[in-house]
């Protein structure tokens, strides 16, 4: 499985990006796409997840409300809606994909990792 993570850049505090990830290869492994973020010198924390099959989502507490995540299993694409930015948010972030159902936060659950897209959020 392959990634292609898309759609990062710099945006003012309040302002909005989506973020796509592109998946290839045997997409049909993978149950759960999901997003996490990084600072550099922190450890990598979980944004988003969502299950391929019944669309389950999952969400850190400090995104709730802001991002949502959706999947298009006929581009085999997930996408990650984030609006009402905040400097907080500014980080690299990664796409991710799992073989298991409700992997959600669980870093180790994820297999296979994207490349990093970085969002710039100014203030």
């Amino acid at each position: 499985v392959q990634l292609q993570a898309s759609g990062g850049g710099l945006v003012q505090a309040g302002g909005s990006l989506r973020l796509s990830c592109a998946a290839s290869g045997r997409t049909n492994y993978i149950i759960t796409m999901g997003w996490f973020r990084q600072v550099p010198g922190q450890e990598r924390e979980f944004v988003a997840s969502i299950s391929r099959n019944d669309y389950e989502t999952f969400y850190a507490e400090s995104v709730k409300g802001r991002f949502t995540i959706s999947v298009d299993k006929a581009k085999n694409t997930n996408y990650l809606q984030m609006n009402i930015l905040e400097p907080a948010d500014t980080a690299v972030y990664y796409c991710a994909a799992s073989s298991y159902y409700r992997a959600g936060g669980q870093r180790l659950a994820y297999d296979y990792w994207g490349q990093g897209t970085l969002v710039t959020v100014s203030s």
